[in-house]
């Protein structure tokens, strides 16, 4: 009687243990571009985690742009360090 009384308390626990962890309710779909800018359809994440634009070309500053780099680009990075990096660094700050 008692390894049967033993087992029923035990049980739901086994089967608790061999079910799967549920995954936190926050999304695990990557983040979305950011709507600020034009796109060149690349992106990196930034140090805080935010999705934003890679450098691009255009013929003038596009809408969020933060820097013009050495090689002509547009930056929309949000911290000045790493900003233009493999670009030529900063030419000059769009924002001040």
């Amino acid at each position: 009687m008692k390894v049967i009384t033993l087992l029923g308390l035990i049980l739901p626990f086994l089967v608790a243990a061999q079910q799967p962890t549920p995954r936190s309710s926050g999304s695990t779909s990557p983040p979305s571009a950011p709507s600020v800018g034009p796109s060149n359809g690349r992106h990196y994440t930034n140090s805080s985690g935010q999705l934003v634009h890679s450098p691009m070309g255009a013929p003038s500053a596009p809408a969020g742009a933060t820097a013009k780099c050495g090689d002509g680009t547009y930056s929309f990075s949000q911290h000045a360090r790493g900003t233009c990096s493999h670009h030529g660094s900063v030419a000059f700050w769009l924002i001040h």
